[in-house]
């Protein structure tokens, strides 16, 4: 194992985590820079950061090769010294894991580094010896995206492995006992921010943030400062001035047990970094104390509070939002101290230590990753129908090794990131994402879109060829275009799952002929999501008829809102006019012209759209519902909505290619009232599952609303009905098909294919 420093000799989280690592494994030799006085016979310590440079590489270097004669794999930490070992003599030739901490170079440079020459050095070293790594291992998924879209890494050989913290050195305790210790108010509001004090971990806006909420906070009320750097000096200059004289103590570098106090002592920590964070152990070690961060939105920091309170994380360098999380945690707006211990407890040592061990007896033995390597690739990062679908199925992909390319950032990513799938953001110029369908026709799109179109292409091609996924599988009308095109360049098997009616209600008539043609020829397999999208596509082309494959859903568990005589009708969708939403409106104000019933709109508009959804709210106020319309507008948990609703109706104008919505609604074991065409058509037995009403017929729609709101027991029906049957829409049931489809385009194993040819 190649560090660094060892810890506490050395202070960083990167020779923390080494050292905490190194003591999980037993049967591993180290090679470290001195000094390490209370380190194993294990560990070789080796010179010091004060000789000079390449003397210094020399020493570590004959002592990796000592140490590496008998190993079997090499573990390197830091690119500096790790480069000779990996690189160069007889070690080179050994399995290694590269262990990624950060940009070195980019690091390096946001610390004050000025020299372009030295900062392009480190770059072109660190790259090198990323490069040569057979697998990577790195903290967070915000890294492993770092690693795979500014380093190019293959996303298959990196591993996010979150670190561990000693649950039995940071401990609960009693808060009054430290506090007494530390000479602290009891009942003042207490803040600890342990931070290497460098610029980069943005303590100035923390000191901001506290300056303009010490007014509001109990006397007595202090933050602790917690670490050494070059702004220490500076840091304390400012805490002795008004605002915040009395208010913040700069405590310096402190031993476990006093910093242990300070953490039991704090009601909330703090960890504002503005840059390069891999993870934050000092968020576990404050949990594993029982102490809550608030933490910035930078790098791996959300993920260490993942599943704890989505609430703790703050944009990063926004004073403003830093103070009102600040005030609002004085206020007691915290989770409690034994649910923070008992997330810290998801991060216990034993169990990452034996993640380390089974990688690492993968790679000696030479064992390959059987799952397929599967690339998905959707234009957009918006949870839209087609996304949310995707994003339910990934997880039970089991024999799917994924990695998701999107052509933009957005809310998709980070969703994606936290259900543990690898992405990156491969852009695509605006002009051509945002391409209109109406333009789909020669001599319609502009040449700026055009260009933008094929420069995509382009770049999509040599990006597979770089990765060489088994299968593309495309997840959008425009993402099928320009996935077949680059997939068929570079030579890889190309799934296009086409979740639109290739029809002139949806296209233009040139569009449609287009599509037609290009879905009939350029992919390998075409997946459908219902037999109404399948009845729009024409012949068959390229490989075997194409496969309808529906969306998934997990029904979750929800408190049954129990039937009454005033029924909720609620809508939920993209707000446009195809999905019908003002026919909806029409509907209940001529089935409830008064009366207690509401309805509910829920969604926004998207892909320029927003006229209409301003017109909406002017609809209800001249159909007289003024007061029992309410607007929700977008809403990430759709759950939440429809639980709040005793009906669910789906009322789009045109034929709906699936309806997913309509299933969310069956899965919740609501009622759901939609058309009788399209995909929800077939998603619903009329009167047995659901009400099917004659599309875009506005007395029909609320001939069924009316009839639901005469009876609570046969919406009880309809819902407990619903809810039943749904075996086939499971994810697992959706994966299973999705798998052997994957497994009919690359039935031989990866090492037995040819070469592919571009």
């Amino acid at each position: 194992m190649l560090g660094m420093g060892w810890f506490p000799a050395s202070l960083g989280g990167l020779d923390r985590y080494y050292r905490d690592l190194f003591e999980q494994l037993p049967e591993a030799m180290g090679v470290v820079l001195g000094p390490a006085e209370d380190a194993p016979p294990s560990i070789e310590a080796v010179s010091s950061q004060e000789t000079a440079l390449l003397r210094r590489l020399a020493r570590y270097w004959r002592a990796a090769s000592r140490a590496g004669r008998s190993a079997e794999l090499l573990d390197a930490h830091f690119a500096l010294y790790a480069a000779a070992p990996l690189l160069l003599g007889a070690l080179r030739k050994r399995p290694a894991v590269f262990h990624f901490h950060g940009p070195w170079a980019d690091e390096s440079s946001a610390a004050g580094d000025a020299s372009g020459v030295r900062v392009s050095l480190r770059r072109m070293l660190e790259r090198r010896t990323l490069r040569h790594a057979d697998a990577h291992i790195v903290l967070s998924r915000a890294f492993h995206r770092l690693l795979v879209e500014r380093y190019r890494v293959p996303p298959w050989n990196v591993n996010v492995v979150a670190p561990g913290v000693a649950l039995e050195v940071f401990t609960p305790g009693e808060r009054s006992s430290s506090r007494a210790r530390l000479g602290i108010d009891p009942s003042a509001f207490v803040a600890v921010c342990t931070r290497r004090l460098v610029p980069r971990m943005g303590i100035a806006g923390l000191l901001d943030a506290w300056g303009s909420l010490r007014a509001q906070l109990p006397d007595g009320s202090v933050l602790l400062l917690v670490g050494d750097g070059p702004l220490r000096e500076e840091l304390a200059a400012r805490a002795a001035q008004a605002p915040l004289v009395g208010g913040v103590r700069v405590m310096g570098r402190l031993d476990d047990a006093t910093l242990i106090d300070a953490y039991r002592a704090a009601d909330v920590a703090v960890v504002p970094s503005l840059a390069f964070e891999g993870f934050g152990l000092v968020v576990l070690e404050a949990a594993a104390c029982g102490t809550p961060s608030i933490v910035s939105d930078v790098g791996g920091l959300p993920e260490a509070v993942l599943g704890l309170d989505r609430s703790l994380v703050v944009a990063a360098g926004d004073t403003d939002a830093l103070g009102a999380r600040l005030g609002s945690a004085a206020r007691g707006e915290l989770p409690t101290r034994t649910a923070t211990r008992r997330h810290a407890e998801r991060f216990d040592w034993p169990t990452v230590g034996a993640r380390h061990r089974a990688l690492y007896s993968r790679l000696a033995t030479r064992t390959p990753d059987e799952r397929l390597r599967v690339v998905y690739l959707d234009h957009v990062a918006r949870l839209s129908g087609g996304e949310i679908a995707l994003l339910r199925v990934l997880p039970h992909l089991h024999e799917v090794n994924p990695h998701v390319i999107l052509g933009e950032e957005g809310p998709l990513l980070a969703r994606l990131q936290e259900a543990g799938i690898s992405v990156e953001v491969l852009p695509i110029d605006a002009a051509a994402r945002e391409l209109r369908k109406d333009t789909v026709r020669i001599g319609g799109p502009s040449p700026g879109a055009m260009l933008g179109t094929l420069a995509y292409v382009t770049r999509l091609a040599l990006r597979l060829r770089r990765l060489q996924p088994d299968v593309l599988h495309t997840n959008s009308l425009k993402s099928g275009v320009h996935g077949s095109l680059a997939a068929r360049a570079a030579g890889v098997p190309v799934v296009w799952h086409v979740r639109d009616r290739i029809a002139e209600d949806y296209l233009p008539r040139p569009a449609v002929h287009l599509m037609r043609r290009l879905i009939r020829h350029l992919p390998d397999r075409v997946i459908v999501n219902s037999q109404a999208t399948i009845d729009t596509l024409g012949s068959a082309g390229r490989g075997a008829p194409p496969c309808v494959i529906p969306d998934s859903v997990d029904p979750p568990v929800l408190t049954r809102r129990p039937a009454t005589g005033e029924p909720t009708f609620g809508i939920v969708g993209r707000i446009a006019p195809w999905k019908g939403q003002d026919l909806f409106l029409q509907a209940f104000a001529r089935a409830f012209p008064g009366g207690g019933a509401r309805a509910v709109v829920v969604g926004s508009a998207m892909f320029g759209e927003e006229a209409f959804e301003r017109e909406l709210p002017e609809l209800a106020e001249r159909l007289g519902l003024a007061g029992r319309v309410e607007f929700r507008g977008f809403r990430e948990d759709v759950w939440q909505e429809l639980a709040s609703f005793d009906v669910l109706v789906h009322a789009s104008i045109s034929p709906e290619p699936f309806g997913q919505v309509v299933l969310e609604g069956m899965a919740a074991g609501r009622p759901v009232i939609a058309p009788n065409e399209g995909g929800p058509a077939t998603l619903i037995s009329d009167g047995i599952t659901g009400r099917l009403f004659r599309s875009r017929d506005r007395d029909s729609l609320a001939t069924a609303m009316l009839a639901l709101a005469a009876s609570p027991a046969e919406r009880e029906r309809l819902g407990s009905a619903a809810r039943m049957a749904l075996d086939d829409y499971r994810p697992d049931a959706v994966a299973t098909q999705l798998q052997r489809i994957y497994r009919e385009l690359t039935p031989h194993p990866r090492a037995a294919r040819p070469p592919r040819r571009t």
